[in-house]
């Protein structure tokens, strides 16, 4: 029997769990064969990022050139608005809008044209110090030292009569000042010898009766007056009342008077009941004519009693004869416009107001076009309140 190492050195009775010890790690040759390939991997990987930038992704490459800026190109000329058709903008449209009439047929030569380029007019500068007043918290207009009245320093001068008139027409565009959208049009469109009515409510009223003159066109202050349904329907604050004291009533009427300066006069905002007062509208038209200034009644109450007391007040004042755009439909306008031009050719004057909606500003824009042609003149309102029929 061959004996073992163990066996001789193992005491006699006893047994051993002993194991022989496991090796373990890689072997020397396994390590630098996982250390080739990882270095194998990190080179493969720079170079593919080196060649690569986008990782693989889809890219472009495009030549950028940094070359001079070439001169703008001429701005193309602005296309005047359109209304009606949309294919094309008709002459009468572009007189009207540009202030431009032409005359067809005129002159010498039998097919001549004559061209009439408005003159720019300007008016006097407003406030004028020699017109205005300090009263309480007020700046009120006023008859100045020297006689002059606001009615005829802040007027549009009339324009010159040109051979035998058949007749002279004014026309009020009132309601301005609240709406700026249709302050604008109105200013765009309207020919300079238009009136125009603006509120005391607007917001910025007083920038807006300056550009409306600086356009050329003379303004009246819009006075809100007591219709028979007040307060259901209300002019608006400060409105003048039948029943308020005559203190009262003057301190509103000095409110309404404050707001702006530059205008000729006053017309009624409503006032169907208040203008058939005596006793209400008799103090009006006195501080009215005792500062200067002009009423014109816009005509929509048969009741007023503006024309009978206005003498005895030495109040300048007049009516109007209709209104233009009530309905406010093309055709109603044309046939109210020509009911105008008869009266015109029958008294030696006419006046009609409007409101300032956009058609009712295209209908007058394009009719004061023709009326030239027809031996009518358009006048500012104060031209006919102040020389009344034929001149």
């Amino acid at each position: 029997m061959t004996l073992g190492q163990n066996d001789l050195t193992r005491p006699l009775g006893l047994e051993t769990n002993a194991r022989k010890p496991r090796r373990l790690g890689l072997a020397a040759s396994q390590v630098f064969v996982l250390a080739v390939a990882g270095l194998f991997l990190l080179l493969a990987g720079w170079l593919a990022l080196n060649r690569d930038p986008f990782a693989g992704e889809p890219f472009a490459v495009a030549r950028v050139e940094r070359r001079a800026t070439p001169a703008p190109a001429p701005a193309a000329p602005a296309q005047p608005e359109r209304s009606g058709s949309p294919d094309r903008t008709t002459a009468a449209e572009l007189e009207a809008r540009s202030g431009v009439s032409v005359v067809r047929g005129g002159g010498e030569a039998p097919q001549g044209v004559v061209i009439h380029v408005p003159a720019e007019v300007k008016l006097a500068p407003a406030p004028d110090p020699r017109l205005v007043e300090r009263v309480g918290p007020y700046a009120l207009p006023r008859v100045g030292a020297d006689g002059a009245r606001p009615v005829e320093v802040y007027a549009r001068p009339a324009p010159p009569a040109s051979g035998k008139l058949a007749g002279r027409i004014a026309v009020v565009v009132n309601g301005l000042g609240v709406s700026a959208s249709l302050t604008a049009d109105a200013l765009a469109r309207l020919p300079g010898e238009v009136t125009l009515g603006f509120s005391p409510y607007g917001a910025e009223i007083d920038r807006q009766v300056a550009r409306a003159r600086a356009e050329g066109h003379e303004v009246l202050l819009q006075t809100p007056m007591e219709p028979f349904d007040y307060p259901a329907s209300d002019p608006g604050p400060h409105t003048l009342t039948v029943a308020g004291a005559p203190d009262e009533t003057l301190e509103r009427l000095r409110w309404v008077m404050a707001r702006f300066p530059g205008y000729i006069g006053l017309s009624n905002a409503m006032g169907a009941k208040f203008t058939a007062s005596e006793a209400a509208l008799a103090p009006v038209l006195r501080e009215i004519g005792a500062r200067g200034l002009a009423f014109l009644d816009d005509g929509s109450s048969p009741r007023s009693l503006v024309s009978t007391l206005a003498p005895a007040a030495k109040a300048p004042a007049a009516r109007a004869d209709l209104t233009l755009d009530a309905p406010a439909q093309a055709s109603a306008i044309d046939a109210q416009l020509a009911r105008l031009e008869a009266i015109a050719r029958d008294k030696g004057t006419a006046i009609a107001v409007a409101s300032p909606l956009p058609l009712s500003v295209e209908r007058i824009a394009l009719w004061a076009q023709t009326l030239e042609a027809k031996g009518l003149q358009l006048v500012p309102v104060s031209a006919v309140i102040l020389k009344p029929g034929r001149t």
